[in-house]
């Protein structure tokens, strides 16, 4: 159902506030690039400073602006059920295409209360569902049988996967065959991913290269393995980029470079260090972007 590139798209803001023509613009950036996805309120998103009402107001910008020219997966996890039900309920009253759920966070569930969350999440509201595997962030990583459980549930169709572990990833694309699409959750795995038989990926760096990012994945759909291969070399050393720091700040740092948006970021995160935000421009430089 999800399939190719998909951008994990950031927020930008101005004077501390949802810029929505900086938005808007981004929205149709990835469009003409080719992204097959939007993903708004994501990890890159910055939605844990996001409040309800502009969580709500940037999914219903982008599906606006988008206006069903490629799907929207609306970022609505928490670490509480209720909470991601409710956000969850809204974002399909909202008409958005599907929802991207990360593994609650902070609370550390056991594999058990990881598949009840979502097998409750799944009950609650009917939207197809991208389940979110992020260990290195949330402190709980879900297992490959775990996964095999979820893929069992109709609306629960897709994984994000972001463990950066590739046999992790191998286990559940042998588990789950074709009852679950595996999405790479980290730009430097999605052609390693691609080869064992994932569909693609919620990237970070088609916020600065969407073109690059979806003619890799299009090239190895159309058995252009060497393209896809050049690209992904190519993609290499923007994509340790855009981990140079925690993530939104250099992807959004690249876009503000970029003039695509402000990079304004909100605390706890804050600006790039003087050192790296000159790595970074060196990387753009190199790849000709700036």
């Amino acid at each position: 159902m999800f399939t190719g590139s998909m951008v994990a798209i950031i927020t930008p803001f101005r004077n501390g506030k949802v810029d929505e023509k900086a938005l808007g613009n981004l929205i149709e950036f990835q469009v003409k690039g080719g992204t097959d996805a939007i993903i708004p309120c994501g990890t890159t998103g910055e939605s844990a400073t996001l409040d309800y009402d502009e969580h709500y107001r940037v999914i219903e910008l982008t599906i606006e602006t988008v206006n069903k020219r490629v799907p929207v997966i609306a970022g609505t996890g928490a670490n509480s059920t209720d909470e991601t039900i409710m956000m969850t309920k809204k974002a399909k009253e909202l008409r958005a295409d599907g929802v991207l759920l990360v593994t609650p966070y902070y609370n550390k569930p056991p594999q058990e209360g990881l598949y009840q969350h979502y097998r409750k999440v799944a009950e609650e509201v009917d939207i197809p569902i991208v389940l979110y595997n992020v260990p290195g962030r949330t402190g709980v990583n879900m297992i490959p049988t775990t996964v095999a459980r979820l893929a069992e549930i109709e609306n629960i169709v897709a994984i994000k996967e972001a463990t950066g572990d590739m046999k992790q990833v191998s286990e559940v694309i042998r588990l789950c065959g074709e009852r679950i699409t595996v999405l790479s959750g980290d730009d430097f795995t999605t052609f390693p991913l691609l080869c064992l038989g994932g569909k693609g990926v919620i990237s970070v760096s088609a916020n600065v290269a969407p073109s690059d990012v979806a003619g890799m994945i299009d090239a190895f759909i159309d058995g252009k393995i060497d393209d896809a291969r050049s690209l992904h070399y190519r993609l290499e050393p923007l994509n340790q980029a855009m981990f140079l720091e925690t993530n939104p700040i250099p992807v959004k740092t690249a876009l503000g470079m970029m003039g695509k948006c402000t990079d304004e970021l909100r605390l706890p995160l804050c600006p790039m260090s003087d050192s790296n935000k000159e790595k970074l421009r060196r990387a753009l430089n190199d790849y000709g972007l700036l």
